[in-house]
């Protein structure tokens, strides 16, 4: 029974949170809101008795992602007017993605309340295991694809926000290699000095 309030309160908070990470006029509030929708989630797949994915997300999202976004929405000069411009040409979309998922959620809630029970878990049975089995079995391709778009992701990120500054200096090995000692070194004959 407190297992089952205390889901119910994890949720209450994640959607309210969720709501607000939309709806927050300052992105650094918003930022925040995710954090604290993520620490929510990692409550309730604690419940679930899903501990790995419960400190992934902690530590994955909230440790690294989370906080480089922090980083970036307060080191950003964001233009707060243009973001919401196109809030009301996007809703119409955002409304029938939301209303999929909300009839998706429905739909798993039916399976489990009409569907039958589930089966018992045997002692010893860990859900870290189980998960790996499965993504390196069942769902290896998958997961290599994923690894792949990931990192085509992160060149892509890369060379898109590469500029070049006119006074950054760098080397240039090439020339470097091409050098002779006569363009280097100039030898300057001068008279020695005689003790007086």
């Amino acid at each position: 029974m407190f297992e089952t309030w205390l889901f119910y309160a994890f949720a209450a908070v994640l959607l309210v949170s969720g709501m607000l990470v939309i709806t927050a006029r300052n992105p650094v509030h918003g930022v925040l809101f995710l954090v604290l929708a993520f620490f929510t989630a990692a409550g309730i797949w604690l419940l679930l008795r899903a501990e790995f994915l419960a400190i992934a997300l902690v530590v994955v999202y909230v440790g690294a992602v989370m906080v480089l976004f922090l980083f970036v929405v307060m080191m950003l000069d964001i233009n707060l007017e243009r973001v919401r411009e196109g809030f009301w040409r996007n809703l119409p979309l955002a409304l029938i993605v939301g209303g999929v998922m909300v009839l998706e959620m429905a739909a798993i809630l039916a399976n489990r309340i009409f569907a039958t029970h589930p089966v018992a878990v045997v002692p010893g049975y860990s859900n870290t295991k189980e998960l790996g089995r499965v993504l390196y079995t069942q769902y290896a391709f998958a997961f290599e694809i994923a690894a792949v778009l990931l990192l085509v992701a992160i060149i892509a990120a890369i060379a898109l926000t590469l500029r070049r500054r006119k006074d950054s200096r760098s080397q240039d090995p090439a020339a470097q290699v091409r050098a002779r000692r006569a363009d280097r070194v100039r030898l300057v004959s001068m008279p020695s000095e005689t003790e007086k």
